[in-house]
């Protein structure tokens, strides 16, 4: 018989398994029609070994243009790996393998996991780096054992890979559920400060927040605290979740008509673009628990703030004391994240539809609609570039935090055609003449839609506008 096309394909299979056939990584780790490209993240993965167990790290930056590893140095002598990345990075791979099923995920997943979990210590703190001889550094100002910034990311993806793995392997799951378990009574200890506040400038802080107000490291703690929840729900994790919920609220100001437009704070009273969580946070939280104030958190900053920070131009950060002086630079995909998932959260808690689109409008950041008008997450190598630097420079180093965010990003969208249909608009005009702003985007096609923000009836809608009108 004849070798047909399928006897070819079937050898060229075979020679793949043996390794005689080389696959681009690329390809390899590109599901088709996706712009969901896992290489970088493998390319920055190691399997390292901790105790008897086989673990991933995640290198920290690779930088253009070769994309070699790079150790972190920018806080003394931090590491090769952390905490901050692995936690991250397992999340995305979790929530791919809920959305996408695929088990290469799930395997990463497991790994990285193994890894936070060997950085936890016996009282529940967390150390975040490791230095090249594979060492935990207990003492650096990035790594010290405690429980904050790096303890959220880690809590967050132990509670969501307990939740994952207690109908999969119910004995790694059960090593998952005693870590969040041990970091539990630090969260109880919080809440001892349940309504202790301090005024400064006329701005409230909650001291029962991480770090006595930071809002933006307690959101990603509340995120795995929810996820832990919805697989153990109890009386007493549910009371720490709405008293940390209403820290959160109580750290955001103003609403669609009137300044800051319903932000939420960062710490005390500054305001940063990166790791934002709370409307991700707060959306998420309110439908689980059917409670519609925090769900109405999560839309005033969705509708007031977003809508603003997407129409005018994102911005770095600012003091709310001194808001003239905020500073736009530098930009990077840890600022998109939160704001892109956040709206859909808000979606799933809402059911309104133009919080996709605005989801869509804050992804296309990665793809040329931002300040420099500059192409940032490659998804031919799953590179994402890691940040904006002023309105002509961008920073071509590619390190874990930027691919793992532009990641998060992409996987949550892709699930929503109607949001992905925005991710690659440009803002091509408007102007903002109180009460009333509109801002137009044009879409690939050319159709052009318009975001009107009202600050008297307090609401914003979209409209789609004839192309020949507008030009």
């Amino acid at each position: 018989m004849p070798w047909s096309f399928f006897h070819w394909q079937r050898c060229l299979v075979m020679l793949a398994v043996l390794g005689l056939v080389f696959i681009p990584l690329s390809c390899r780790n590109q599901p088709q029609g996706s712009l969901v490209n896992f290489g970088h993240l493998e390319h920055l993965s190691e399997q390292i070994t901790v105790g008897a167990d086989t673990v991933d790290i995640v290198h920290v930056y690779a930088n253009y243009p070769d994309y070699n590893w790079v150790s972190a140095k920018e806080s003394g002598p931090e590491g090769i790996a952390c905490v901050d990345d692995a936690g991250r990075a397992a999340t995305v791979y979790l929530r791919d393998f809920e959305l996408n099923h695929r088990e290469s995920s799930l395997d990463h997943a497991r790994r990285l996991l193994g890894f936070v979990l060997a950085m936890q210590d016996s009282d529940g703190q967390f150390y975040n780096f490791i230095l090249e001889d594979h060492t935990i550094n207990r003492d650096g100002k990035t790594s010290f054992k405690s429980f904050g910034w790096w303890a959220a990311r880690g809590i967050w993806s132990l509670g969501h890979g307990y939740r994952i793995f207690r109908e999969i392997d119910t004995l790694f799951a059960r090593r998952l559920g005693l870590a969040v378990e041990r970091s539990l009574p630090l969260v109880y200890a919080l809440m001892m400060n349940y309504g202790q506040t301090e005024r400064e400038g006329g701005f409230t802080f909650p001291r029962w927040l991480l770090y006595e107000s930071a809002a933006d490291a307690t959101s990603e703690l509340l995120l795995g605290l929810l996820e832990y929840w919805r697989a153990e729900p109890s009386d007493s994790l549910r009371i720490a979740i709405r008293t940390i919920a209403e820290g959160l609220v109580l750290m955001q100001d103003g609403d669609i008509g009137a300044f800051p437009f319903g932000l939420h704070r960062s710490w005390r009273t500054q305001w940063h673009l990166w790791g934002n969580s709370q409307t991700q946070a707060l959306a998420m939280a309110g439908k689980l628990l059917g409670d519609t104030a925090m769900i109405s958190s999560a839309r005033r900053e969705a509708d007031g703030f977003y809508t603003r920070l997407l129409g005018e131009g994102l911005f770095k950060e600012m003091d709310l004391r001194t808001p003239d002086e905020r500073r736009e630079f530098e930009q990077i995909a840890y600022g998109i994240r939160p704001m892109a998932v956040g709206l859909i959260r808000l979606y799933e808690a809402t059911g309104n539809s133009d919080y996709l689109r605005l989801a869509g409008i804050s992804a296309s950041w990665l793809f040329g609609n931002n300040a420099a008008g500059a192409t940032m997450y490659d998804s031919a190598t799953g590179r994402c570039y890691d940040g904006i630097r002023d309105s002509a420079t961008i920073n071509r180093n590619s390190g874990a935090e930027s691919t793992i965010e532009a990641l998060g990003t992409l996987v949550e969208l892709e699930a929503y055609p109607e949001a992905m249909g925005y991710a690659h608009c440009r803002r091509v005009g408007g102007a903002s003449v109180l009460p009333l702003g509109t801002h137009v985007f044009e879409l690939p096609g050319g159709k052009r839609v318009a975001l009107h923000i009202d600050a008297q009836q307090r609401r914003f809608w979209f409209e789609e506008r004839q192309v020949k009108g507008d030009r």
